[in-house]
């Protein structure tokens, strides 16, 4: 059973996945952090500094390791028994805290660090994060719903390419479409609506100017962050992936495309 997590209303949660200190990652953190401290209280967790362990492992599941069953139904078990690992514990006290929830890092190989998506695995558990079923739907709570609900997300990236290239038409895939297992598969899942993506774009060959500029731009977006309204996908409640999980063909007709999942489709 999901416990939905109440949020402490003017709280956000900034989770760093940069590898590298002395770095454009780490400036954007510490100038972020500050900026978003004038109008929240801003809990951390710097992956890579607090030696984060990325792997879900057997042992995640304390006295019921080696339990038959499935893997993420036993991790809801573990996370009502209080058996999960204390690392683990310690990041959903701080997403739960949170009412807003910063993703920092960088795009490596056409998605998030490996030391990210860990966290997502180790952290959103069932029982935590999701679980429960409507009874009067007799659907899951997810997409839309679960134990994040009311929860906004802001996605902050670095990428070393332009905006062509990760652009609608560009040859490494259109940004949204390449984090959409991110904005909609884990965070979405959990019922949380993430607002428009903050790229930061060819960040390898940074001027010291262009830096300053980025850094401008980025504290301007976060002092206003509170007046933002999220992009928000399709509700699984609202039935229009009736019967099937698939979207009805009279919604979107004729597409295929990753945006049709969006409520404005």
């Amino acid at each position: 059973m999901t416990i939905s997590q109440p949020a402490t209303p003017g709280t956000a949660l900034w989770v760093s996945a940069h590898a590298r200190r002395d770095s454009l990652g780490e400036r954007i953190f510490h100038e972020g952090t500050r900026a978003l401290a004038e109008s929240h209280t801003v809990l951390t967790s710097d992956l890579y500094a607090q030696n984060f362990d990325p792997v879900l492992r057997e042992s995640d599941l304390g006295q019921l390791a080696g339990t038959e069953g499935n893997f993420a139904e036993l991790l809801g078990e573990a996370y009502t028994a209080q058996q999960l690992p204390d690392d683990v514990r310690a990041e959903q006290r701080k997403v739960a805290e949170a009412e807003l929830l910063v993703f920092q890092f960088p795009l490596w190989w056409y998605g998030m660090p490996a030391m990210l998506k860990g966290w997502l695995d180790r952290v959103l558990t069932a029982g935590f994060a999701h679980g429960d079923i409507d009874e009067q739907t007799g659907l899951p709570l997810r997409y839309g719903d679960g134990g994040l609900s009311g929860r906004t997300a802001l996605i902050l990236v670095t990428a070393g390419d332009d905006a062509r290239t990760l652009g609608p038409r560009g040859i490494s895939g259109d940004l949204d479409a390449l984090l959409f297992p991110l904005t909609h598969g884990a965070l979405w899942y959990t019922g949380v609506a993430s607002l428009p993506l903050h790229a930061i774009y060819d960040a390898d060959e940074m001027s010291a100017d262009t830096v300053e500029v980025e850094m401008a731009r980025l504290r301007e977006r976060l002092s206003q962050i509170g007046s933002e309204r999220p992009q928000r996908y399709r509700r699984l409640q609202d039935n229009e992936y009736r019967g099937t999980r698939a979207l009805h063909t009279d919604l979107a007709p004729g597409r295929t495309d990753l945006g049709i999942h969006l409520a404005s489709s």
